[in-house]
């Protein structure tokens, strides 16, 4: 169970990678280019807000996943 921990660990860090990806190429700098102000806000918002706290609690997440933070006899 351990060793599936740390294998969800690595996949949890790749998952804030790749959702750092499209938050910021797919979702964010094609929305400050449109020229719509609506557009501008939600692209400023999913940039500077949504991506950090997203990307950062997936790798952190990961990270002590792939530690060992949440095994059984640790407390």
């Amino acid at each position: 169970m351990e060793s599936l921990k740390k294998i969800l660990g690595i996949i949890w860090i790749l998952l804030a990678l790749l959702t750092a990806y499209f938050c910021i190429f797919h979702f964010g700098i094609p929305k400050l280019h449109t020229g719509h102000q609506e557009d501008l806000v939600f692209g400023i918002i999913i940039l500077f807000i949504l991506t950090p706290i997203i990307s950062i609690g997936l790798a952190i997440f990961g990270y002590f996943a792939l530690r060992g933070e949440y095994e059984e006899g640790k407390m």
